[in-house]
């Protein structure tokens, strides 16, 4: 646990070089849940259920109550930092598409928790490459953190496939407006934008605007803001050498005390002592 979001806890996944890429968890009746209340995780989480032929996909960034969710007699969770899918700076929830394999995880349900029932052959390639990942991150052999992001990959592939008409329907035909929410912050994060700019661009008050991406995501305009811009800049960060003010400049944040002030809010760590730990931690790996 890392902070809390108006008194509900908020999870993040290691990214330190010990930790693995992706973890697998395994639980049953009898097994301790300290997670057993409203929480929430800043990662992307699949639980599969082999008894039910089902996998529930969790999003990142709401709240989940597990109290209202039917607890199977067994499942195996598996987690990960998104950012290594594409090889890139450690992170958590990085953006809403930095990934076409993350979609499912956007599947904007009030509970934050997607049934999406297996087929029985699925079912079992699904329990061969989870063990594989297990093996992987266990005897972590040479190369075992690719040979883990592959077997995840394959995974995450046959997700996409199985809930394309549950995602696309979402978004095209559900959530327009949040679609194009995303596009704005996408294409303006680089520049000065606030709520006020984005809902002029939509076409609806600042006041609406809120409330309707508040309960579909979990997290306000601003905050989605903020974490494009932090995403950018970790990018920077990572692949540059240009100086903290530049970098501010770089993601639309004109004050550079401002600019470290919030990225401090959200890695609990100063930009130049995160630069300073990605590079030690890449030269370890």
């Amino acid at each position: 646990m890392v902070r809390h979001n108006r008194g509900v806890p908020v999870f993040a996944y290691r990214t330190d070089p010990g930790t693995p890429p992706v973890s697998v968890l395994r639980l049953d009746k009898h097994s301790p849940d300290d997670t057993n209340h409203p929480h929430i995780h800043d990662f992307p989480l699949l639980a599969y259920v082999g008894e039910d032929n089902a996998a529930y996909v969790v999003a990142p960034g709401q709240t989940i109550d597990t109290s209202a969710i039917r607890t199977p007699s067994s499942s195996i969770t598996v987690f990960f930092d998104p950012a290594a899918l594409a090889g890139g700076e450690h992170s958590p929830w990085s953006t809403w598409h930095a990934h076409p394999l993350l979609s499912p995880f956007l599947h904007g349900r009030p509970d934050g928790v997607l049934r999406v029932d297996l087929p029985a052959e699925h079912s079992a390639q699904w329990e061969r490459t989870i063990i594989a990942i297990e093996t992987e991150t266990t005897a972590r052999q040479d190369g075992y953190r690719q040979a883990a992001l592959a077997y995840l990959t394959l995974l995450l592939i046959d997700l996409a496939r199985l809930t394309t008409d549950v995602v696309g329907e979402l978004r095209n035909r559900g959530e327009p407006l949040l679609a194009t929410v995303f596009e704005v912050i996408d294409r303006q994060h680089t520049e000065a934008l606030s709520l006020r700019d984005v809902a002029n661009i939509v076409g609806i008050t600042p006041g609406h605007l809120t409330t309707v991406v508040r309960r579909r995501t979990g997290r306000t305009v601003q905050e989605w803001i903020i974490e494009r811009r932090m995403q950018t800049a970790r990018q920077l960060l990572a692949s540059t050498d240009l100086p903290i003010g530049e970098i501010a400049h770089g993601v639309g944040m004109s004050d550079p005390g401002y600019f470290t002030r919030v990225f401090r809010n959200n890695h609990e760590t100063s930009p130049r002592e995160w630069r300073k730990k990605w590079q030690a931690d890449s030269k370890i790996e």
